[in-house]
């Protein structure tokens, strides 16, 4: 495919989608764009790009595929300057958002100049942002939600999902509507409840001072995603407010009637709860990526002594397996302490696992 790709936006998205697309298609050329002339140099100097423009309009004149890489808000200011460039006749544009309807709102305008946007969401990510953390594996086995709007053929879906083969990602293709209430569900209502638990704790804290203490361990673990951008999140909750207002409408009433089950001293129906909320939770998916990236934690009890930490992380650097995050969660004198080391992949955590067992160290998953 002797194709001209142009990536705007040159973060982990953007880095890793120009080089799945490389990897596929080694013939296509990608021209970066970005901001941040610093993140240019880097994803030049790093191979993620072959050609950085001088302009926007100097990038988007020879591509045949336009993908935009940056926040939903910033994006859309993108397609509107696209209307005034001078863009190729037939060029696919799309881009990278966790919500679509007004997204592909403003890539309808673009069909009247002969351009086919088709809303992208790669439903992966990494705790690690920036092109540095760019690889072409991020997408792997992931969900990638595709909205084309009207106007776009099935020959330019397949040669769109023909670029982004490399990705080995599984393509399914929704209404902006129907994306943005499945995304609303299980990702940006949940981050919402993630945020608004770690509000409620604070509050409490100002009255107990051991709250703090206390909500270490299980209560940092559910609410992990509330560390997410408060910026991206202002965003997404604007962008997808008709969803979100109809979801917190019926979470209310969710709570009213769990009020009531306890105010009542309903034990079965108490029960049946969470009975019902464990069977279904337990039927979810293990080894799928989702809206929100999974973590790949492996817990590691190790005894208290100098350079303990430093002897577990060489064991992993010498099998050349990566950790993303490392945090000590227990240690006293004379007893285990506890590691969670936390991974990119399943596949990496696995060899972890087994690296850390043949030198004696007692591994373990969380439930």
């Amino acid at each position: 495919m002797e194709k001209t790709v142009f990536v705007i936006g040159l973060g982990l998205i953007g880095g890793s989608l120009a080089l799945a697309i490389k990897a596929e298609h080694p013939e296509t050329t990608i021209v970066g764009y970005d901001v941040s002339e610093e993140q240019m140099k880097l994803a030049k100097s790093l191979k993620v790009v072959d050609a950085t423009p001088l302009s926007l309009e100097e990038g988007v004149k020879s591509a045949d595929f336009i993908i935009i890489a940056i926040p939903v808000t910033q994006a859309e200011h993108i397609l509107s300057e696209l209307e005034s460039l001078p863009l190729k006749h037939g060029v696919i544009v799309t881009d990278v958002g966790s919500t679509k309807k007004q997204i592909v709102e403003k890539g309808e305008l673009l069909a009247k100049k002969g351009i086919r946007f088709i809303g992208g969401h790669p439903m992966a990510g990494s705790h690690k942002s920036g092109v540095t953390a760019a690889k072409a594996r991020l997408f792997e086995n992931a969900f990638y939600i595709l909205t084309p709007s009207s106007g776009v053929s099935t020959e330019d879906m397949s040669l769109f999902t023909s670029l982004l083969k490399g990705t080995k990602a599984h393509f399914i293709v929704l209404s902006a509507a129907e994306h943005d209430q499945i995304a609303g569900v299980i990702s940006h209502f949940p981050h919402i409840i993630a945020a608004s638990l770690v509000h409620q704790t604070e509050k409490y804290q100002q009255q107990y001072e051991l709250v703090t203490k206390l909500a270490a361990g299980g209560f940092r673990d559910i609410t992990r995603i509330a560390s997410s951008s408060p910026a991206m999140w202002r965003d997404i909750l604007l962008h997808n407010k008709e969803a979100l207002l109809s979801m917190l409408e019926q979470w209310l009433e969710e709570m009213h009637d769990v009020r009531a089950m306890i105010e009542k001293g309903d034990e079965e129906r108490i029960f049946e709860y969470f009975s019902k909320a464990k069977q279904f939770r337990d039927g979810l998916p293990v080894k799928t990526k989702g809206a929100i990236p999974s973590f790949y934690d492996l817990y590691v009890d190790v005894p208290d002594y100098p350079g303990i930490i430093s002897e577990v992380t060489r064991h992993l650097a010498e099998e050349e397996i990566s950790i993303t995050n490392i945090r000590i969660l227990e240690t006293r004198e004379d007893i285990y302490g506890v590691l969670r080391l936390s991974f990119q992949t399943e596949e990496d955590r696995k060899k972890a696992k087994t690296c850390l067992e043949l030198h004696s160290y007692e591994t373990f998953l969380p439930f």
